[in-house]
């Protein structure tokens, strides 16, 4: 049955039969089009309101539940529904794992038409909480008003935030108390320099007009404890900053405070210069007795312990001799290839940004690894025979690429030299697949496993073994 309502339609009576892309439910319309529901739990049964028509779906929120799921739980953070993150945290973990492993083998059988063996079971998360170790925060002085603060005849002296971006808006910051994805002293220090600011008019970030001075905020807590944190601010105030950055200083046991000043359209810092103020510029992670180091730009797996995790599948799926030739493409800061150069002859590191393979380099002598090798270029036009006739024929290659999967060219290449073996990790099981089955001519999966790196969200690893026909 439905009605409408001012265009849009709302069902009644909907059951949700799944969970689908992008954090989002699905339902069945009457007509049997698919319904794409933001805000529910597979098996809650709601009036969903459509917001969106297409020929082939409708997209929607529950405006009504009739009957609650089983698979919910209550979430503990008080933004959850209004905060853009942690999409899942209304549904129990054993469910969120359930989800994630069937949509990575439906990707890798409906997208890649792929034979699968026996799926090894998703590894779970041990900390379901305060996992992540790095976080991003901006300030705004202009913040999202809460539909209860719009509603209530209360007066807003304070439009000041220091928070996350609200879902889909660039320019709408949602204050935060308390986040739970990062452990203190994160939630400390964000509430400190929040009221710093506000108590010495230290101007707050306006997007839409660029003005005011406090940019974004950023913590990196590294799991032996070194704190990293890189204050982006849109124009320079030397007294105010030096005023604030003491005073952060003289608080907190930071191993670097760093800052950087940038007064571009947006605030990416990979393009800009940044300036250590007071200790370090850098902190260091640590993994079976390697050192990692991690500057403000580095990439590094934002779950430390799961990293670990991942990465000791990723080795034991590459079941190392001692004898191989290893080729690590899109190696990042390096840490895998590091990881498994111990249990190889040789590896060689690839990846496009520059910073990240003076990281790989430094990390490796560092940690005394003297039998890997690190290249900096664009994956396509670096991974050509002539590289290989110069560092030696692979037999593995790791490879973790970015969303959008490897390049076609790569994976041409791939089946050009046709390795013993390939490792695929992958954060986006769809383009995954897409790869997957472009070698599926030559190589067929004989492992799979998925990983969660990423509770109350929608977000899986995925690594795959492929071995040669």
């Amino acid at each position: 049955m439905a009605r409408k309502k001012k265009k849009n339609i709302i069902f009644e009576n909907i059951e949700v039969i799944d969970a689908g892309a992008k954090g989002k439910t699905i339902a069945k319309s009457p007509d049997g089009r698919v319904i794409f529901i933001n805000n529910a739990v597979p098996g809650d049964i709601v009036d969903v309101q459509t917001y969106k028509k297409r020929k082939s779906y409708f997209e929607g929120k529950a405006i009504q539940f009739h009957k609650l799921s089983d698979k919910r739980t209550e979430p503990v953070c008080d933004y959850f529904g209004t905060c853009g993150g942690c999409k899942w945290q209304h549904m129990n973990y054993e469910s969120q794992l359930f989800y994630k492993e069937k949509e990575v083998i439906q990707n890798l059988k409906r997208i890649g038409h792929l034979e699968l063996p026996e799926v090894t079971p998703i590894l779970g998360c041990k900390e379901q909480y305060f996992y992540r170790n790095k976080m991003e925060f901006s300030f705004s002085s202009k913040r999202w008003l809460t539909y209860e603060e719009i509603s209530s005849d209360k007066e807003i002296n304070s439009r000041n935030a220091l928070g996350f971006h609200i879902a889909g808006m660039w320019d709408k910051i949602l204050d935060i108390e308390k986040c739970h994805l990062q452990e203190d002293p994160s939630n400390e220090m964000r509430n400190f320099v929040r009221t710093f600011c506000i108590e010495n008019e230290i101007e707050f970030f306006d997007p839409r007009e660029e003005t005011g001075m406090m940019r974004t905020m950023m913590v990196r807590i590294s799991s032996n404890g070194e704190i990293m944190l890189v204050f982006q601010f849109f124009k320079e105030d030397k007294t105010k900053r030096e005023l604030l950055l003491n005073a952060v200083a003289a608080k907190f046991n930071i191993t670097s405070l760093q800052y950087v000043i940038n007064g571009k359209g947006n605030d990416s810092i990979y393009d800009q210069d940044v300036i250590p103020f007071n200790g370090r510029d850098h902190i260091f992670e640590e993994m079976e007795g390697l050192k990692f180091k991690i500057n403000a730009k580095s990439f590094y797996q934002t779950n430390s312990e799961q990293a670990y995790e991942l990465y000791k599948i990723t080795r034991d799926f590459a079941n190392l001799t001692g004898d191989e030739i290893v080729y690590d493409l899109y190696t990042g800061t390096g840490t895998i290839a590091q990881f498994v150069a111990k249990k190889a002859k040789k590896v060689i590191g690839v990846e496009s940004v520059s910073e990240a393979i003076i990281d790989a380099k430094t990390n490796a002598k560092n940690n005394n690894i003297d039998n890997a090798h690190f290249f900096v270029g664009d994956m396509k036009d670096v991974f050509t025979q002539d590289f290989i006739n110069q560092n030696g024929q692979p037999d593995v290659i790791i490879t973790d690429p970015p969303r959008d999967g490897m390049h076609k060219k790569v994976v041409e290449q791939i089946l050009n030299i046709l390795p013993k073996k390939i490792v695929y990790v992958s954060c986006n099981s769809a383009t995954q697949a897409r790869d997957l089955a472009i070698l599926d001519s030559a190589y067929k999966i004989t492992k799979t496993q998925a990983v969660d790196m990423f509770p109350q969200t929608h977000h899986v690893e995925n690594v795959v073994l492929l071995e040669k026909r």
